[in-house]
């Protein structure tokens, strides 16, 4: 498992009853998460701080409840040179995933150590952190997601790490949709970052299912590698979908075409002053 330890404004306080309480640079929230099985409390004394709570609803769903009422709307977190606006938003998502450090850490030394150009690119692409560490690593970076708010959000990541003046390009796009154009237009990338979801829907209602359409999209994506290609990394948050579905994927598509070496992991975050460890998705990744 990799785990991230240098994300110093992020920190799990204690994990209890399938309930995560996080601080976020100084903001304690407290979130569901299935992984936590165990009732035992580390900290009990932490959990008298709280300041939003994630309910989740027996129909679906869920919905914040601020306890501090002086919590912005919007606030800021810090991970080495980039800077990230959270904000509570639906399905109790905070707009970052910070486990992702260690991939954001990687995607920068692969395109420092090129030595060369690198055109990125960066499919379901969220709220842009991937993109805004391909930037600042010197990267010409492309930015898909089929949600306009996600891609806006993404903007102001972009602009609070003072990368507005880098090459990004940002698309309101169905993913495939927009692969299968670049096939056409005969653009190519030197890297490919994916984190498709279980399910979803395009910006024109486009019905996606990861079962059913991770692996053509993969297929599709090596007709727009470069000749030369230095990395293509899939991360997953579906449950049951395992690292080594995922190293076939990329075995039976990049591998055939590109040699280099495929590997998978699961990342985690430590638990302040613990030994616990919270497991958080998994990747897989072809690199040169």
């Amino acid at each position: 498992m990799k785990l991230v330890r240098d994300f110093h404004e992020y920190q799990i306080l204690d994990m209890s009853e399938g309930m995560k309480l996080e601080s976020w640079n100084g903001k304690e929230l407290l979130r569901p998460d299935p992984q936590i099985i165990w009732n035992h409390k580390e900290h009990p004394e932490f959990w008298n701080k709280i300041d939003a709570t994630y309910h989740r609803s027996n129909k679906g769903g869920g919905s914040w409840e601020v306890i501090n009422k002086k919590l912005p709307s919007s606030w800021q977190v810090h991970y080495n040179d980039l800077t990230f606006n959270i904000k509570l938003m639906g399905f109790k998502h905070t707009g970052l995933f910070p486990e992702q450090a260690y991939n954001w850490n990687m995607i920068r030394e692969k395109i420092t150590s090129a030595n060369r150009p690198v055109k990125v690119l960066n499919l379901f692409a969220y709220t842009g952190a991937a993109s805004c560490a391909a930037a600042s690593a010197g990267a010409e970076v492309v930015h898909v997601d089929s949600s306009r708010g996600m891609v806006d959000w993404a903007k102001e990541n972009v602009a609070s790490s003072g990368l507005s003046d880098k090459p990004i390009r940002f698309l309101v796009d169905d993913v495939v949709k927009f692969v299968k154009r670049e096939i056409r237009r005969g653009n190519k990338y030197d890297i490919i970052l994916m984190d498709p979801p279980s399910f979803g829907r395009g910006a024109n209602g486009e019905v996606w299912d990861i079962e059913r359409d991770l692996y053509p999209l993969v297929e599709l994506c090596t007709e727009i590698l470069s000749d030369d290609p230095i990395l293509f990394l899939i991360n997953s948050y579906t449950t049951g979908l395992s690292m080594t579905v995922l190293e076939n994927v990329l075995s039976l598509t990049v591998g055939k075409k590109y040699k280099g070496t495929i590997s998978s992991d699961e990342l985690g975050l430590p638990m302040k002053d613990s030994n616990l460890i919270l497991p958080c998705g998994i990747y897989a990744r072809w690199e040169k």
